[in-house]
């Protein structure tokens, strides 16, 4: 029996079937790209960190509409908490705790209480605890300073219930807040009718920890949508402040940012703040050579 040609087994209709699908797939795959959110343009802060500042589609009515990232390789840069405690016991902006000329980016560390100076949440930096207050809701925990050469130098984890401070006594430095996202790329939060300007650190899927500014308000269901959307990679996402006490400031050749948050429902229900808040702990970012602010 002779070799029998596909387009002879089927009928007319399936033969143009067949025949439209390429060209189909093609279109289908060019609207996917035309709509896919564009990749981030990276611009070095030193060796081990780059910032980009990323449109959001649709834009926010407030705000600049804008996601502002860090992203650190944790292998060539180091993460460090910073407190007030630690120095004079005076809270400082962002832009004032960028005072050394290796820092290159500092965000809030979490939310502070009424005495404007003690974390939410655990916190504990070296042998110095700056917070014995272990919250059970709060299931994102950041982790510096590895103790043990296997471990990545910094990463963020997901608490368990039943979790307590001494499971992460393998990190020098560990800071317990409010999560995000949960691994792998799991928005955390339902949706709510209350939205904030929001600063958030991230973990992505290669081990870089990013530090993430948002000055437009969203509930943090939808801001939570917006990361994992992006071409970010992100696994893992904690809160560490929203409203006017949301800060980030970066520094690197030709960068020079401050950036304050505004909108939180109840509390700043406007976009009229541009002024940095004092800060009582911080995470910073520091390169091992000076850091060139040549515009």
């Amino acid at each position: 029996m002779g070799k029998i040609g596909f387009n002879a087994l089927l009928p007319p209709m399936a033969i143009a079937i067949a025949l439209v699908a390429p060209v189909a797939l093609k279109r289908l795959a060019g609207s996917a790209t035309e709509h896919a959110p564009p990749a981030p343009v990276w611009r070095s802060l030193g060796r081990g960190a780059e910032y980009a500042a990323i449109a959001l589609s649709p834009k926010p009515a407030l705000g600049d509409g804008l996601l502002h990232v860090v992203r650190v390789d944790p292998s060539l840069a180091t993460l460090r908490v910073r407190t007030a405690a630690q120095l004079d016991g005076r809270p400082r902006t962002a832009r004032e705790w960028c005072d050394s000329p290796h820092v290159v980016a500092v965000i809030n560390a979490g939310m502070y209480d009424r005495d404007l100076s003690t974390h939410i949440g655990f916190l504990r930096v070296g042998d110095r605890l700056a917070s014995s207050r272990w919250v059970s809701t709060y299931r994102s925990i950041l982790l510096l300073g590895a103790r043990h050469p296997k471990l990545p130098a910094a990463t963020i984890r997901d608490a368990p219930p039943d979790g307590r401070a001494a499971d992460f006594d393998d990190y020098d430095t560990v800071v317990q807040n409010l999560r995000l996202i949960r691994a792998p790329a799991v928005n955390a939060w339902t949706q709510s009718d209350r939205r904030w300007s929001e600063a958030a650190i991230a973990l992505d899927r290669h081990g870089r920890i990013l530090f993430l500014f948002c000055r437009s308000p969203f509930t943090m269901h939808d801001f939570n949508a917006q990361v994992i959307g992006l071409p970010l990679g992100v696994t893992h996402a904690m809160h560490v402040e929203g409203g006017p006490e949301t800060s980030l400031s970066v520094r690197g050749p030709g960068i020079e940012v401050d950036l304050a948050g505004s909108y939180e429902t109840g509390f700043n229900t406007s976009d009229g703040n541009m002024r940095q808040w004092p800060l009582p702990n911080v995470v910073a970012v520091e390169i091992s050579a000076p850091r060139s602010d040549r515009r």
